[in-house]
């Protein structure tokens, strides 16, 4: 179901943990999985509970609770827009209004040719730096200006 590259990355995260805990580390399993199949399909959610030694049921409550986990297909370029009210006060819902407008999609939504998916995210824990938005789950983007998204646009573009 995993690639061995990607199992052998999931017992290290196990091995942080005590053998009769390696439970602990479904955040770092499925965040692993996700990476190498683009997103949490209920096969590999299931997959990787059993791996843990953990009820399929528990995986899939970690995977449907934090945003960062996709149960759906997304664009090749996911980005997550802060809309919490501290975001929301510092310019938030401009700038995921100016996204929605740029690529022509809402929130849950991805473009035609599939190369990105917009989402609505809570607070990403950088207030100070809002407006922020968050792509394909790894990079942050702060103080995000109309230019500034151009530039992250362009860039992605041509990833």
């Amino acid at each position: 179901m995993l690639s061995q590259e990607s199992l052998q990355q999931i017992d290290r995260e196990i091995a942080k943990y005590p053998p009769e805990q390696k439970q602990s580390a479904a955040m770092s399993a499925l965040r692993i999985a996700q990476v190498e199949k683009g997103w949490l399909p209920k096969e590999v959610i299931e997959f990787v509970a059993s791996y843990l030694g953990m009820p399929a049921i528990a995986a899939y409550e970690v995977a449907s609770f934090y945003n960062m986990y996709d149960l759906e297909p997304v664009g090749r370029h996911k980005i997550t827009v802060c809309t919490n009210l501290p975001c929301a006060l510092s310019g938030g819902v401009h700038a995921a209004d100016y996204l929605k407008e740029k690529l022509g999609i809402d929130f849950n939504e991805t473009t035609p040719d599939g190369k990105f998916t917009l989402k609505e995210g809570e607070c990403m824990g950088a207030c100070g730096d809002a407006p922020v938005l968050l792509v394909n789950n790894h990079h942050m983007c702060s103080w995000m200006t109309k230019e500034k998204i151009d530039q992250i646009l362009a860039e992605l573009e041509d990833k």
